[in-house]
């Protein structure tokens, strides 16, 4: 289900990204904002090698319907759009989804005269919008519409539409968009198409001999956005992946248990066939070649549940399962075969590797004690170094690096791990009985002591415990499911409890205002708040202090997404670095002549920048170089910075730049604007002030305005949100361990029905032989819920520490949150207690009395 829930978020978002970027042969890209002179067009059109050139000037925009086409008062309410001004008369050669297609009326079902010509199609007021745009916007096709432009709302008529999927887009004339938006003589990329035949590398190598690339351009590949997309999601796609199995890890126990259950109701059958001549090695290879055809059943059954609950999930949750990654509604349903194939041979394994033991249990049987009743006890001691070994090996993984970015030695850590821990089992069970007996039975030879705590028991609870003492052997196909389960749980519980409560100490640093506004629909390209706004703002009543910052886009790697560049008020140097700042430590200062930055956790693991180190950031709209002591900034190779500080930021983890509000201004000339924050006086009235704070702006500018404390609701209900599926898959592998448990132990009282048959002869009550079989099953699901607890500390310890940082490039403290901790244990040792109770039934019942007739 993950597996086809992460493909047809991905496929559906690569899709949509290849029929906008088209397939060119070449493509030439800005490095910033300010992008591409289209002089570099001219020589491109003028090249012999090149058939086609497309020009593309790409905008993050805002779109609305005007109050009157809405019928309201009141303009509908801005959405997010991808905004593309192209020539339509050379698109189609290169992207032909985003060729423009006029529209015809419905009721004559024929377009205007002019409909398709060119006139029509490089119409300055002609917009055509995708299905996602005409959607979110409600607008039929003929409608008027509103963009949002650097300077203010700019009415156009939908003309038409285009093919291409993915979010809202609109495609406009690129003249008309460079009008628009103040971009005369500027393009975002140029696609190119060469002679069919013409080798694209030599055809590169001379175009720069020619004339080298104007700075602040770069040769781009045709994929780079698509594998920013998926750069983007893969540490939350694999992360799920990985933990999605769990529930075959702990499905492998599960397997294990039903198949010694099997075993053990077919003991006399297989002791029989041992008797008849049928060799040892063939009684293993039954029991396997059983488990590997229920194996393949499962499987196929698990792939057809699976693609359903992915439907499922698609709709409901969307591709990003809360994640957060894919904005925008249900993708269909894709088929990644090769990882389906994987996923039944990983079911099919699991099922043949659950089954080997008690394979091997049916090869070493006796036959002829077998078809007695009669077994063998375990070993003496049970030995310790193979576990500890495991637990030793999985703390060594856990100190090796990611590979390929992904924490893929943490994984291997987190299953030795496991896997020692379900080794220790018996060693567990037998230091955990011995306490017992201590504890709670009288000690034999010595009439001087106390007689236990409940003398009238002694005997029964010694039974028990020497029981289990014996058959701790056994124990593991009675904990192993929960040791697998309640250890997973655990680290998962503390991974949780410590990101959350981490988010919620850096949420009180990183919003010390009262108050927060930005325009709606903030990611729109050069839409900023009125220069005048801060001083109309602050001389509001009850309006304190006001604060303006500037984000925007950086990007650093063009296979990884961009950097977000912000400005703050840093002029006091460290202290108000640390002011306004999350900081993770001391902050430097700054040389005369030297332009500081501050960069976040992530942007340090990501780019690998140290505390101190000078360094080069591509900030936009730095054009010319210019020369001021130790600064220097150059469009070609960027600005020379050095890192003054790291800060936490669990809120962009693709990493930001913090530069002073000041040196950006001096740097750029950009004084613009997009975010205010507000500190307030007490008691004032907010939704008064919010009314003030809009009519401030103007109606021709939306507001999204939001207090400190809806921003940490709204904060917190996308993290649990996003971590929905994990409780989910948490809870999935709880149950699967309680299966397990409820198998074993019928398994158990199978093999012992002669046993508790004798005992029933004996006179031994039927309350008595169910509290037999409790009583060792509490004590041996002690042993698993101390393993389980311990085990999942230590897991967590990785997933917090080494995960975490190599995964999202976040660091946070360990938090154990005890009592959800107990809760969770008790929980799990009392559903095991139940279930053993359960099956110990039918060790009383009718059947267990008639089972010593066998001997008769």
């Amino acid at each position: 289900s993950v597996q086809i829930i992460n493909q047809s978020a991905l496929a559906e978002f690569s899709q949509a990204l290849r029929a906008v970027n088209g397939q060119p042969d070449a493509v030439l890209a800005g490095t910033s904002r300010d992008g591409i002179d289209d002089a570099l067009y001219a020589r491109l059109v003028l090249d012999e090698a090149v058939v086609l050139v497309n020009p593309v000037l790409e905008i993050d925009s805002a779109a609305r319907r005007p109050a009157f086409a809405a019928a309201s008062a009141t303009p509908a309410a801005p959405i997010a759009l991808r905004l593309v001004g192209l020539d339509a008369l050379k698109v189609a050669g290169v992207a032909p989804a985003l060729m423009p297609q006029p529209w015809a009326p419905p009721s004559t079902g024929a377009a205007p005269a002019d409909a398709g010509s060119p006139a029509q199609l490089l119409a300055p007021d002609s917009a055509y919008l995708n299905p996602a745009a005409q959607k979110a916007l409600g607008a039929g096709l003929g409608d008027p519409l509103d963009l949002r432009t650097p300077s203010g709302w700019a009415r156009l008529r939908i003309a038409g539409r285009v093919a291409a999927g993915g979010g809202p887009t609109a495609v406009i004339d690129i003249a008309a968009a460079q009008a628009l938006w103040g971009r005369s003589g500027r393009l975002s990329r140029i696609d190119i198409r060469l002679l069919p035949g013409a080798v694209l590398a030599d055809w590169q190598r001379g175009f720069e001999r020619a004339a080298p690339l104007p700075p602040g351009v770069r040769w781009a590949a045709a994929d780079e956005a698509v594998q920013r997309a998926s750069n983007l999601s893969r540490a939350y796609r694999v992360n799920l992946g990985v933990l999605a199995l769990v529930a075959l890890l702990v499905g492998g126990f599960l397997v294990y248990s039903v198949v010694s259950l099997s075993v053990a109701q077919r003991t006399p059958s297989l002791a029989l066939l041992g008797v008849l001549g049928l060799a040892a090695r063939d009684r293993r290879r039954l029991v396997l070649a059983e488990s590997a055809l229920i194996g393949l059943l499962g499987s196929a059954l698990g792939l057809a549940a699976g693609a359903g609950l992915a439907a499922l999930a698609l709709r409901l949750l969307g591709g990003d399962l809360g994640g957060g990654y894919f904005a925008g509604g249900a993708p269909s349903l894709a088929w990644p075969l090769p990882a389906l194939a994987a996923c039944a041979a990983l079911g099919v394994a699991a099922a043949i590797v659950g089954a080997w033991w008690p394979a091997r249990q049916a090869q070493t049987l006796s036959p002829a004690l077998a078809l007695k009743g009669l077994g063998s006890g375990g070993p003496a001691s049970a030995p310790l170094w193979p576990g500890l070994a495991l637990l030793a090996a999985g703390g060594g993984l856990a100190l090796l690096p990611p590979v390929a970015g992904l924490p893929l030695a943490a994984y291997a850590a987190v299953a030795t791990l496991l896997a020692g821990g379900v080794v220790l089992v018996p060693a567990v069970v037998q230091a955990v009985v011995a306490g017992l007996t201590r504890a709670w039975l009288p000690a034999p030879g010595q009439p001087g002591r106390r007689r236990g705590r409940f003398p009238a028991l002694a005997p029964l609870l010694l039974l028990a415990l020497r029981r289990a003492h014996v058959a701790r052997q056994t124990a593991s196909a009675t904990v192993a499911g929960v040791v697998a389960s309640l250890a997973l749980s655990v680290a998962i519980t503390v991974m949780v409890a410590s990101f959350r409560q981490a988010v919620i100490d850096w949420l009180d640093s990183a919003l010390p205002a009262d108050l927060y506004l930005r325009p709606s629909a903030a990611g729109a390209d050069g839409v900023l708040l009125p220069s005048g706004l801060p001083d109309l703002v602050a001389r509001l009543p009850g309006v304190q202090r006001v604060a303006a910052s500037r984000q925007r886009p950086l990007l650093i790697q063009p296979d990884q997404p961009p950097v977000m560049l912000m400005t703050r008020n840093l002029s006091n140097g460290p202290a108000g670095a640390a002011t306004a700042l999350p900081l993770m430590g001391p902050a430097l200062a700054a040389a005369p002549g030297e332009l500081g930055v501050y960069i976040s956790e992530p942007a340090a693991a990501l780019y690998g920048w140290q505390l101190g180190q000078r360094l080069r950031l591509p900030i936009p709209g730095v054009a010319v170089r210019e020369e001021t002591g130790a600064v220097a900034a150059d469009a070609s190779s960027g600005v020379a910075v050095r890192v003054l500080g790291i800060w936490r930021d669990y809120a962009r983890q693709f990493g930001a730049v913090v530069i002073d509000a000041g040196d950006y201004q001096r740097l750029t000339g950009d004084k613009g604007f997009n975010d205010l924050a507000l500190w307030l006086a007490p008691g004032v009235a907010l939704p008064d002030l919010d009314a003030a704070l809009r009519r401030a702006a103007g109606p021709d500018l939306p507001l999204d305005i939001a207090s400190t404390s809806a921003l940490r609701q709204m904060s917190l209900r996308i993290f649990d949100r996003s971590f929905a599926v994990t409780l989910y898959l948490q809870a999935v592998a709880m149950a699967v361990g309680l299966v397990g448990v409820a198998a074993s132990l019928s398994a158990q009282v199978l093999a012992r029905r002669k046993e508790f048959g004798l005992m029933a002869h004996l006179g031994l009550p039927r309350r008595q032989v169910m509290l037999l079989v409790g009583a060792e099953a509490a004590a041996t699901l002690l042993a698993g819920v101390l393993i389980g607890v311990a085990l999942g500390g230590l897991m967590a310890l990785v997933l917090v520490h080494v995960v975490n940082p190599q995964s999202f490039h976040w660091t946070m403290p360990l938090q154990v949150p005890a009592g959800r901790l107990a809760a969770l244990a008790a929980a799990m040792w009392l559903a095991g207690v139940a279930t053993a109770l359960w099956s110990a039934r039918r060790a009383a019942g009718r059947q267990a009395v008639l089972a010593v007739k066998e001997d008769w």
